[in-house]
């Protein structure tokens, strides 16, 4: 019997197979995933380049890598704005409680421009929406015009925010 060639793997044809692994199981992250999303999460704008030499991929493989997460919906690499540096200077957390279904409502609100967070709940509320407005004000007119006037809203009560202790991205990698 000819004796054969070990098969040698190289950087790349390792990168595949695992990436090949990974696309299998889509919500299963290895550690190099987790990795290249704490690199994102501190600086969403890094270089693949720079990336990919922590982590001990290629460049393309971080690419690839990125571009999975992403079509995934694991991961979104956004801008993160300060809303009282663009001219907004009221920002509330909206608790509001509904009868009839409470999907429609909070769809309702999710169509707003100024609700940039709602979720249905267990609890005593059956929405939970952040908000933010120019003044208090817009605040007035979003509350009374845009969320009280919604069909099935029937209790609102708002939390504004008096100062920002914390908001933090990073919990992903965890």
């Amino acid at each position: 019997m000819p004796a054969t060639k070990p098969i040698r793997q190289t950087k790349k044809s390792t990168e595949r197979l695992t990436s090949d692994l990974v696309s299998l199981a889509p919500n299963a992250l290895d550690s190099i995933d987790r990795q290249i999303i704490s690199h994102l999460q501190r600086d969403g704008r890094r270089a693949y380049g720079a990336i990919a030499a922590e982590v001990g991929l290629s460049e393309a493989g971080v690419r690839r890598r990125v571009q999975r997460l992403k079509d995934s919906g694991v991961m979104q690499i956004v801008a993160i704005t300060d809303p009282l540096q663009l001219g907004y200077g009221r920002e509330a957390l909206i608790g509001i409680r509904v009868h009839g279904d409470v999907r429609l409502v909070a769809d309702k609100i999710a169509s707003i421009d100024e609700a940039n967070y709602v979720v249905m709940t267990a609890g005593s509320f059956d929405i939970i929406a952040e908000v933010i407005a120019v003044d208090d004000d817009a605040l007035v007119h979003l509350l009374n015009d845009s969320i009280r006037s919604i069909p099935g809203v029937t209790e609102v009560e708002t939390f504004l925010y008096l100062k920002l202790s914390k908001q933090t991205y990073v919990w992903g990698t965890k």
